[in-house]
């Protein structure tokens, strides 16, 4: 019994800490794109005072005054707009910003990251739990289940294609997406496998790396004067030239928000992503 008991508190250490309730919060403020998605999700958009320069969907959250970027937070930013509530992805920062705003007493809510189904359900009933509206997750959570459950059956290619997530190309050094991303997730989600294995996260390639890879897709974020460089940065790029993905011209940029955000929509980001990449089913 004792050793049941011990695997019972183990496994309950494991699983992410569950949010605070706080359902008296009239003035939100979200940080971090796929948070702000759910608080629409979840129909609670009238309590959202403020938002950070990563939540741009839907179109109404911009007319929301910004705090600026999730990464680059102020503290007299975040506290102009006086809120009772943050609601934050991980990875906000820097970290004595979040600091001082602990310390100003104002009740700041992490929402775990997710990327396979259970981990995006988790993620959508976190945000409703913190809101003190557990029951509104329902309706969105199952609508996400169905719609994964539907690309799953959709994507099962025989023959998966190669993709290289590409996050810049700068002085012809590219940095590419390895395993346990959300460009990593994102791809096998839409039917296709990495053309990276070998290592985690994200790292600049040598020409070398590049060629052996092989990928037969290119993917990046369609930014406006982002560093991920021009389509023609990329096609002229002597190691990716000698590609297959290069050699085809096949290069897919999609919205990074939509493609990366890992919220409601992701279901429509992997759908999206694969429609791309097997054209008529081919």
């Amino acid at each position: 019994m004792k050793t049941l008991a011990a695997l019972a508190l183990a496994t309950l250490a494991a699983l992410p800490a569950q949010a605070d309730p706080h359902p008296e919060a009239k003035r939100v403020l979200t940080i971090g794109g796929s948070v702000t998605e759910i608080v629409y999700a979840l129909g609670q958009q009238d309590r959202l005072i403020a938002r950070d320069t990563t939540s741009a969907y839907p179109p109404e959250a911009v007319k929301l005054p910004d705090v600026g970027y999730m990464r680059q937070l102020s503290s007299e930013g975040v506290l102009s707009v006086n809120p009772d509530l943050i609601l934050s992805e991980e990875g906000a920062g820097p970290p004595e910003t979040i600091a001082v705003l602990k310390e100003a007493g104002i009740p700041f809510e992490t929402i775990p990251a997710g990327t396979d189904p259970e981990g995006l359900a988790a993620k959508i009933e976190a945000v409703a739990v913190a809101l003190g509206v557990p029951d509104a997750a329902g309706t969105p959570v199952a609508t996400l289940r169905a719609d994964l459950e539907k690309l799953s059956a959709a994507t099962d290619e025989p023959q998966k294609k190669r993709v290289m997530f590409i996050l810049s190309v700068q002085g012809g050094r590219i940095m590419a997406s390895g395993q346990g991303t959300e460009a990593d997730a994102i791809i096998r989600l839409a039917g296709a496998e990495n053309a990276i294995t070998d290592f985690d996260g994200y790292k600049s390639l040598t020409d070398e790396a590049v060629i052996a890879a092989a990928p037969d897709v290119i993917l990046m974020m369609d930014r406006t004067g982002g560093p991920e460089g021009t389509a023609a940065d990329v096609q002229s790029h002597p190691a990716l030239a000698a590609t297959p993905a290069g050699a085809a011209g096949q290069v897919i940029r999609m919205d990074g928000m939509l493609l990366l955000g890992f919220g409601p929509r992701t279901p429509e980001a992997a759908a999206a992503l694969y429609d791309a990449l097997y054209p008529a089913g081919g």
